[in-house]
């Protein structure tokens, strides 16, 4: 297995316009590592990059010990799966799977057993005499898959491969690419903007935004403990609840003044000195918000319905709370109405703390 690192790489085009800004990364072997963040934030940039599609205006890309910065695609040893599936139409399954092979001069036995073995794996061998044409959507992105893993790279690449199924087999193929990851234990670096891909298929996410990397973590402390508000806000639906605050101290209890209340905050970790009276954002995700009392670790507060939807598993709503939202996930058969007053409490066991000026975590 081998590892995916970039050095101060940055491009821009036509010497001003930045897409990527001095990144510093390391993929890490057997890993899946997910580039996500909004359109234009530069993930496929830095993806076709590593792979060679992109020229690097400054900085290095190495797949393993090896520096492939100035390499071409094709003596990188990689393997790409694009949005658009890239199928030759006027090709079989089996041959669109087996052509980098033949490009390669293997023998054609060779080529038609490495296919059926690839095949087999995704569930599609009884399609190898069939076109692009006579396939659905799911099936077209399997013989994508198919035609990358026959190579046996070192290195795969998936650019929002998912992006052109319908929901059904998106949630398909997520658990399939999820199982193929586990069976081949290879390093795969897979771009996207979908949250929910990356919080079920990656080991580590790579955060990124107006080609800065925002943070580099696991989907639970991405979650969890996001670096800034900007991811935040990004990973999460429906949206963290955003609240303006201040630092404050009860005796040696550290905690927060939320709307001239103070909220004791015991038990979470700080990434920096306390400083009473600071100006603070206070995050919770709607999910924490509820009209039950979970814990003893809860804070109660009193909010008027804005506006609510009901989904089926779950009541989505939107409160008034002193002059500012407040987004919760209620029981799905709660009785509800605009303009009615709830009592809510806040879990406090999974909050964030960001700078009011900086937007960073303290």
């Amino acid at each position: 297995m081998y590892a995916v690192r970039v050095e101060k790489l940055n491009k821009t085009y036509f010497g001003k316009n930045i897409i990527l800004n001095d990144i510093d990364l390391e993929m890490e072997a057997g890993g899946f590592t997910v580039l996500l963040g909004p359109s234009g934030c530069g993930k496929s940039t830095l993806l076709r990059m590593v792979a060679g599609l992109e020229d690097v205006t400054s900085g290095k890309v190495f797949i393993g010990d090896k520096d492939v910065t100035l390499l071409d695609p094709k003596d990188r040893d990689i393997a790409m799966v694009f949005q658009s599936y890239a199928l030759f139409p006027h090709m079989t399954v089996a041959q669109n799977i087996g052509f980098g092979l033949k490009l390669r001069k293997v023998s054609k036995n060779e080529i038609n057993v490495m296919v059926k073995q690839v095949a087999d794996m995704l569930q599609i061998g009884h399609l190898l005499d069939r076109t692009p044409a006579e396939l659905s959507g799911g099936q077209r992105q399997r013989v994508a898959i198919g035609r990358a893993l026959v190579r046996q790279p070192k290195v795969f690449l998936f650019d929002e491969p998912l992006s052109n199924l319908d929901a059904k087999l998106r949630g398909e193929m997520r658990i399939e690419l999820k199982k193929l990851h586990t069976a081949l234990d290879t390093t795969i670096i897979y771009v996207t903007h979908d949250q929910i891909e990356a919080m079920t298929l990656a080991t580590k996410i790579v955060v990124l935004n107006k080609g800065h990397v925002q943070q580099v973590g696991t989907p639970y402390e991405i979650y969890n403990k996001p670096a800034n508000v900007f991811v935040a806000r990004f990973v999460g639906t429906p949206l963290i609840n955003i609240l303006e605050c201040t630092l404050a101290k009860e005796g040696d209890v550290p905690g927060i003044k939320l709307h001239d209340k103070f909220i004791p905050l015991p038990h979470y970790e700080f990434n920096e000195p306390f400083q009473e009276g600071r100006a603070a954002l206070f995050g919770i995700r709607p999910e924490h918000v509820s009209q039950f009392k979970e814990s003893e670790n809860s804070h109660e507060i009193k909010a008027t319905v804005v506006a609510f939807e009901k989904t089926g598993s779950e009541t989505l709503a939107e409160f008034s709370c002193n002059g500012s939202t407040v987004r919760a996930k209620l029981d799905a058969n709660v009785k509800i109405n605009n303009g009615d007053e709830f009592t809510l409490y806040l879990a406090l066991d999974n909050v964030s703390l960001f700078d009011f000026t900086t937007e960073q975590r303290i």
